[in-house]
């Protein structure tokens, strides 16, 4: 498992270099309409952060299941809209959540994106990254 840093909470700049440090980790932003900054591995989303107000630097990911039940009775948190359905969360206030648990969320939410790839893909980017 990869270690957050050492501080307790996590601000979005350190949020954003902890997703662009997974291996095979890529970040897109997509400006108007959508704005986004978009962390994806092979093609396949694991984390974004919304890039314009009133919602700039709120900060979505993909959980399980019976994580998106439990983290959407948190305050601060809430379904991602039009991915909700899917089980992707938003973070309100990135600031106000320790950085063990936002890099568990993130963590977990690359190895399903990981996972999801074609074993051809995984490898490619396993030896890319090996390098």
């Amino acid at each position: 498992m990869r270690t957050a840093p050492t501080c307790v909470l996590m601000n979005t700049r350190q949020l954003k270099v902890f997703c662009g440090s997974f291996a095979g980790a890529t970040e897109t932003l997509y400006r108007e309409p959508s704005n986004v900054l978009v962390y994806s591995v092979g093609g396949k989303t694991f984390a974004y952060f919304k890039t314009s107000d009133p919602e700039r630097w709120r900060f979505s990911t993909r959980v399980t299941p019976d994580r998106f039940i439990e983290l959407t009775d948190f305050p601060g948190v809430k379904p991602a809209r039009y991915r909700g359905r899917f089980h992707w969360i938003t973070i309100v206030e990135v600031h106000r959540f320790p950085a063990s648990y936002l890099s568990e969320l993130v963590e977990s939410s690359y190895q399903r994106a990981f996972a999801s790839l074609t074993r051809a893909k995984q490898i490619a980017i396993r030896t890319a990254h090996a390098r």
